[in-house]
Order: C-alpha cells, then structure tokens, then sequence
C-alpha cells in the first residue's frame, strides 16, 4: 500500500517563510521571492506543499492560503504537464476535498486551480471530476454545495464545447437540468451560480439547453425581482442573449420583457443597468423592433437619454464586471463613447466629481446608452425626432452642465440616423453647439466637438 505523502516541516516553514514575504511592499523583497519560488520547482513536491498551504493549513491567514493556490495554478498553467503523475493525482485529490472549505476565498482559489487543471487535461484526464462535482450540488452544506457551483461555473466558461462534446459523453443532459433545479434555491449566491451556468450555453444553441429552453425561460421569469443584483443582472444577460438566438420564444413576451428591460434599465445597480441597456441594442437588429418598441419610445427615450449621463459623473468609480461589449456594440465605443476624451492638463475648476482614468476605455453604461440611441435613430429614423425634441429641449438649455452635457451627447448620438429630420434645424443648432464650445468645463467642449464632427457632412 502507498504511503500518503506528508510535508516534512522544515520544508514548509521555508515555504511559508516565502509566501508572507511575498506580500511584502518592497519590490526588491518581492524579486528575490520571486526568484526563490522559481528555484523550488526544480523539487517534484514543491506543488505538494503548495496544495497543502492551501487546504490543509487551516490556522494560516486566508490570504497566504490563498497566495499559494494561486502559486500553484500558474505551475499548473506552465508546466502541468511534466508533474509527476502521483504530484498531480494528490493535488486532485485535494483540491476536490477542499471544494466546500469554510472560506469563500480558499473554495474561490481551489476552484480557479480545479479549472486550470481541467484546462490542462480537457476534462478527459480526470473522468470522475464532473460527477463528483454534480454530487457535491446536493449536499446539504451550503460551503460544499457553493464550491462545486464556483468551480462548476468556471469549467462552463472555459470549456462550454467540450462539455457538449461526444468526447466527454455529453455531461450538459445532466448538468443542464440540474442547474435549471437551482434557479429557486434560498441563497442568492447559489440562484447567480445557476444562471451563469445556462448562460454560457445560450449563444451555442446547445442541445441540451434548448431542450428545455421553456423551462429555462420560466425560471427566468421568476427570478425578474430577485432582490439580489448579481442575479437580476444574469437574468438580463439571459434574456438579451436569448434575443438573439432564440426570438421565437420570446416573441409571445416581448411587450412584457420591454416593460422589464426598461425598469431594469434604470436599476439602481449600475451593473444591472447595463446588461439591461444591451437589450436595446440588440433588439434594434431584430425585424420586429419597429413594430414592439415604437409604442414604447416615449418612456424609452427619457431613460436612454438619462443614463448618458449617470455611469461617467455619478458612478465614474464602478466599473462593469465579468462584462465586455459584444461584435454589434464595440463599433460606438469609437463614438459616443469617447466623449469622455477629454484628459490631463485641465486647471482646477474641472472635474468637481473627479475623472476616474479606467472610465475612458470601459464598457459603461453611458456609452451603451449613446449606442442605444444610435441604433434606434437608424431604426426609427425621422420618426424618433418627435419624441427625442422634448428631451433635448429640456436638457441642452439645462443650467445643470452635467444634463446639458447629456444631451448634447445624445444630439450627437442620434445624428448619423436621423440626418435627414435634423437638417432643418442645423442653423440653429450648429450655432448653439459652436456657443457650448466656450463652456468653461472641458467636458462640455469635448462632447460638443464630437457632436458637432457627427453632423459635418464634408
């Protein structure tokens, strides 16, 4: 019988040693650990100790557990392959024992590690990971069942083929049911887990998921309230991806999940706002958007036209997560999204609510807001301009410059598709875009510019 590989306690003082310094501020102390770290990998067991940090060495800080879980997952990603079978056999065996560890950072950390590895082998070298996995979501401890749920998300984001793959024998005709049971589960961590789950499955048509596309879409439904944000975000996400591969079903709803996507749209989660704001975009690319939306623009563009202007001066320093602009959006970060151009070298009287630099290149929900007017103009076209004066004449003669700003993004957004109803009114509107470039905040002028480059026709 083998004998179970134990550390010796020379070799992990050393390595907790190293693992505390590496967490000193001083780059030169950083560098020489660094170095050290390198220089242990030339040991077949080094990975041991590292996966015994993390799941055994229970009165060890979290964060220095954590820091060697996430040691090891760069070996794993850099040189799995040359481990020795018994090293990578005792760290799976670890790492699946360790899936419901008391800490949501430790289970966060092994389940990043029970990824990469599942990367590494593509899920066929480690055949009883999925069902063990499957097994653990019923347990009866939330700690267990919240792991294999983290873990289990991140396979699905890395490995969404495979796993409707003939090579692993389909697992998604049991995991897809099986997540749709926990979209009603108590904890709102676990219903977000769910969701995110069938989520990554969406775009791929995958034949287990539409199997039960109207059960998925029920839970859905009823998941519209959830008073957790994270949830209510990936229920957006859902219903914008099903916009778009799955309309059909979702046509006998539209006017209802309109009503939704607009309050949700103006939810006091920026994040949830977001994803809500994608459905707009998205469903201008489909043929029924005239036809649904039209009666609806009146409340819509109130809102778009509103949120211009919340993500960059009231939540400048929120920063969408686990998000990025899909192919029909990234085209207007070019656009309306870069009226926050504007940078340095500005004097004092700038900026009063501050100038988060991470804002200028990130998804927001001000860019996706200028997009979304973008392409309903190109929609509706002319007929837009009825609703959209009324907005613009309260906003770009507003004494507020953060609502005038607004608006004169707005004006500018809409200007490629409703050229045509806007002509008539360029002699008054051109003067009063050259007027705002005497505005004394930069933001002000740099939006006016790019307005005024939208309506110049050569």
């Amino acid at each position: 019988m083998k004998m179970e590989w134990k550390p010796e306690q020379e070799g992990l003082r050393q390595i907790l040693t190293l693992l505390k310094e590496s967490q000193s501020p001083d780059t030169a102390t950083q560098r020489a650990v660094q170095q050290k770290l390198e220089e242990l990998n030339k040991y077949p067991d080094f990975n041991n100790y590292l996966i015994f940090v993390l799941t055994k060495l229970v009165s060890e800080e979290e964060p220095t557990r954590s820091l060697s879980g996430l040691i090891l997952k760069n070996n794993v990603k850099a040189r799995y392959n040359s481990f020795l079978p018994e090293v990578a056999e005792f760290i799976k065996r670890e790492c699946l024992s360790a899936v419901g560890d008391p800490s949501p950072l430790i289970r966060a950390t092994v389940g990043i590690i029970i990824t990469t590895i599942a990367s590494k082998g593509e899920l066929t070298s480690w055949p009883e990971l999925l069902p063990a996995l499957c097994q653990m979501l019923d347990s009866q401890d939330y700690n267990v069942c919240e792991g294999a749920f983290g873990a289990l998300q991140k396979i699905c984001e890395d490995t969404a083929e495979l796993l409707d793959s003939d090579a692993l024998n389909r697992p998604l005709n049991v995991l897809i049911p099986k997540f749709l049971q926990f979209f009603r589960h108590s904890s709102p961590k676990i219903r977000c887990h769910a969701i995110a789950c069938v989520n990554y499955f969406i775009m791929g048509r995958t034949q287990a998921l539409m199997l039960h596309i109207d059960s998925f879409i029920e839970n859905l439904f009823h998941l519209a309230a959830d008073e957790d944000p994270d949830v209510r975000k990936n229920v957006c996400h859902a219903l914008v991806l099903l916009l778009e591969v799955r309309l059909d079903r979702l046509i006998p709803y539209l006017p209802n999940i309109i009503e939704y996507m607009l309050m949700r749209t103006q939810d006091a989660e920026e994040g949830v706002a977001l994803e809500a704001c994608e459905f707009w975009l998205s469903l201008a690319e489909q043929n029924v958007c005239r036809e649904v939306l039209g009666p609806r623009l009146p409340s819509l563009l109130p809102v778009l036209s509103e949120a211009c202007g919340i993500q960059r001066w009231i939540e400048s320093d929120i920063r969408p997560r686990f998000h990025k602009p899909r192919s029909h959006t990234i085209k207007h970060n070019a656009g309306a999204g870069d009226s926050n151009m504007s940078g340095g070298g500005e004097s004092d009287d700038e900026e009063e609510g501050g100038d988060d630099d991470g804002s200028l290149s990130d998804w927001n929900l001000r860019k996706c807001s200028a997009a979304a007017l973008d392409v309903l103009a190109n929609v509706f076209g002319a007929d837009l301009l009825p609703v959209l004066f009324p907005i613009l004449k309260e906003t770009l003669f507003h004494d507020d410059w953060v609502i005038k700003e607004s608006g004169i993004l707005a004006l500018g957004a809409v200007a490629e598709g409703c050229m045509g109803g806007m002509v008539p009114h360029l002699p008054d509107l051109v003067p009063y875009l050259v007027c705002c470039l005497a505005e004394r905040k930069a933001l002000v002028r740099a939006i006016t510019c790019w307005t005024l480059s939208r309506y110049h026709t050569g």
